[in-house]
This record gives structure tokens, sequence and C-alpha cells, in this order.
């Protein structure tokens, strides 16, 4: 899904690996963006973690120029610049400590493209 607009910019798929997001947005040629793959783990705390991650991912939304996509293993994460991300995870890997965990680990994957404009859709409109 998608292709170019008659404007200076790229018009977005509006589904993603089985999950629907809610408009088609344009994108100028000149907006890169930072996407990113988030998951926090408290570790040693059971098998059910929905309790700590619940107030991690409230901290994900609360991050000011993100766009989050909730997946039912990862977040993906998308900004303008890395910092957004960085802040929003710092923020994500505290709430879990606040929720009583003793000990965090997160992983995070960063595909930083400076060279062409391009969203979450984006990618997956390229390998649907």
């Amino acid at each position: 899904m998608g292709g170019r607009s008659s404007r200076a910019g790229v018009l977005l798929a509006e589904r993603d690996l089985g999950c629907r997001l809610a408009r088609r947005v344009m994108v100028p040629k000149s907006e890169c963006r930072v996407i990113a793959e988030f998951s926090v783990h408290p570790v040693g705390e059971g098998t059910s973690v929905s309790r700590y991650v619940r107030p991690a991912l409230k901290e994900l939304r609360k991050a000011k120029g993100v766009r989050l996509l909730v997946t039912p293993m990862a977040t993906v994460m998308e900004a303008r610049g890395l910092s957004e991300i960085l802040d929003a995870v710092k923020a994500a890997h505290e709430a879990v400590f606040h929720e009583g965990a003793e000990r965090v680990s997160f992983t995070l994957r960063v595909d930083d493209r400076r060279d062409k404009a391009r969203r979450m859709e984006d990618k997956v409109a390229a390998v649907s």
C-alpha cells in the first residue's frame, strides 16, 4: 500500500503487521525520523509482568514528539530525533523500578536513517 503523491511527500500505508493505524499522513521529503523498538523486562518478578510493563507504557505515552505502536512483544517508537526516544526509554525504565521491581533490563533497537523521509508505516509497506 502507499505510493508517491503529486506533492513533495510520501503517502503512507494505513496498515502494519496486522495492526491498524488511525490515519494517513503526508511526510515532507526533508523530514527524516528515528524509529526504535523497545521492550522492558523486570527480572525475577515472575511470569506475568504486565503489572510492571503497564506503567512503563504509560510513561512512553506521555513522551512528547514520540509516536507509539504497541505490539505483543515490544513497542515501536518514532520521533524526529534520538534524544526524544532516549528520554522516553529512560522514563519507562524508571517507571518499572517505581512499580517495585528490583532489577530491570531492556532492549532498544534503533534505526536512525537520515537520507530518506520515512515513518513506521513506510517500513512495513516496503515489505508488504
